[in-house]
């Protein structure tokens, strides 16, 4: 079990929101003393997500089901988080995140776009059973700062 788990829903492999969700694990995992993060970008698995039993996306699943935090990261698109996200999150069962803390992190290009996304994503996450803790909405202009990730950590409320 990896106690901590980042999911990338960018489908750009090694994106910038990838970069941002990892820090906020890395970030997580120093304030609770916990091992580094496992980080699963989606956008790595291309087409595969769309294939029923594809063994990399199942163990992938295995993981996110797995952790004990999970921080779930996506830009926003159309107003909410990106497909592949949804179709990833759509392969775990009915109430599967429960007794996982959820963090979702999403990135806009405006503060309403980022924080309406960050809505739909804590919805999401709380049907799949998650714990959702308070979101981190982000600007697209803010992903260069450095200590984004560590100030939001302080605050978050991650012991269930």
């Amino acid at each position: 079990m990896s106690e901590i788990v980042v999911i990338s829903g960018n489908p750009r492999p090694g994106s910038r929101t990838r970069g941002l969700a990892a820090s906020v694990g890395e970030a997580i995992a120093r304030r609770e003393h916990a091992a580094p993060p496992v980080v699963v970008d989606l956008a790595e698995y291309g087409p595969d997500l769309l294939v029923p039993d594809d063994p990399g996306v199942s163990e992938g699943v295995a993981t996110a089901r797995a952790a004990r935090v999970l921080v779930v990261a996506t830009p926003t698109y159309k107003g909410s988080y990106t497909g592949i996200l949804k179709v990833f999150l759509d392969r775990l069962p009915h109430q599967a995140l429960t007794g996982v803390v959820a963090v979702p992190v999403t990135v806009g290009a405006t503060t309403e776009q980022a924080a309406q996304s960050e809505r739909h994503l804590r919805g999401l996450l709380a049907e799949l059973g998650a714990e959702v803790r308070p979101g981190l909405a982000v600007l697209e202009s803010t992903l260069g700062d450095p200590g984004l990730a560590n100030a939001y950590a302080a605050t978050l409320p991650v012991r269930t």
